[in-house]
């Protein structure tokens, strides 16, 4: 099985404040973490890999100092991590976003097949939700939002079963595959972070696979810098 995992680098506070010139954040002096809803959508892949076996890998669009947020990511013990990163994506909306992610899981399905992505419900700098959706209609799979529990995956019928969060309830929905998720925090408790992994997360950028660097850089912008880890 090969999951990916989308995540964001967001500030670490919530009183977040827009440049009124550049309507864009201010990231200057605050600190910044892993979208925590995204933490328990690595989480989630990595106990479907031990169950399943396959590979994880996490995407970031962002700029570069998101690079931060893949070695967190890879202390978790994921498979591969790959920064997408350009000038010309600072600002991007949600739809920008959504189509720059979805072109990056395309590229990287062209390589290895895909069988689900997952994402944090939300950002919390952002709180839209609407990225997730925004990347599985661009792939053209299911979606299912909100999702607080996989009931079920069959790998032959390609079929994944799933529990979703509603107000007042649940509703059980059942979907192909490949298929897109996002998660709520009540779909796991995150692990802690393994000595082997963390080890990793430090190694020298230039001994991280460079696996899809052509195919994918060639969707975009030729100057886009593409990183893997």
């Amino acid at each position: 099985m090969h999951a990916v995992v989308c995540i964001k680098q967001v500030p670490d506070t919530t009183d977040v404040k827009i440049d009124r010139k550049t309507n864009t954040l201010i990231r200057e002096g605050v600190p910044s973490i892993v979208n925590p809803f995204d933490i328990h959508a690595i989480e989630e892949a990595l106990r479907l890999k031990d169950r399943f076996g396959g590979r994880v890998t996490v995407i970031s669009m962002g700029p570069s100092q998101a690079r931060e947020s893949l070695k967190k990511a890879i202390s978790y013990g994921v498979d591969e991590a790959i920064l997408i990163s350009d000038r010309a994506f600072a600002g991007a909306d949600t739809l920008a976003t959504s189509y720059v992610l979805a072109q990056t899981i395309r590229a990287i399905g062209d390589k290895e097949p895909v069988d689900l992505v997952l994402c944090g419900k939300q950002a919390i700098d952002g709180d839209t939700a609407q990225v997730g959706p925004g990347i599985a209609t661009r792939l053209g799979i299911s979606q299912l939002t909100y999702v607080v529990k996989i009931r079920s995956i069959d790998l032959e019928k390609k079929e994944i079963v799933v529990e979703r969060q509603l107000e007042g309830g649940r509703e059980v929905l059942r979907a192909e595959l490949p298929a897109l998720l996002t998660v709520v925090k009540e779909l796991n408790t995150s692990r802690y972070q393994s000595l082997p992994s963390m080890i990793r997360e430090e190694r020298p950028e230039n001994t991280w696979p460079t696996l899809f660097q052509k195919e994918v850089t060639e969707l975009f912008h030729p100057s886009m810098v593409m990183d893997f880890w």
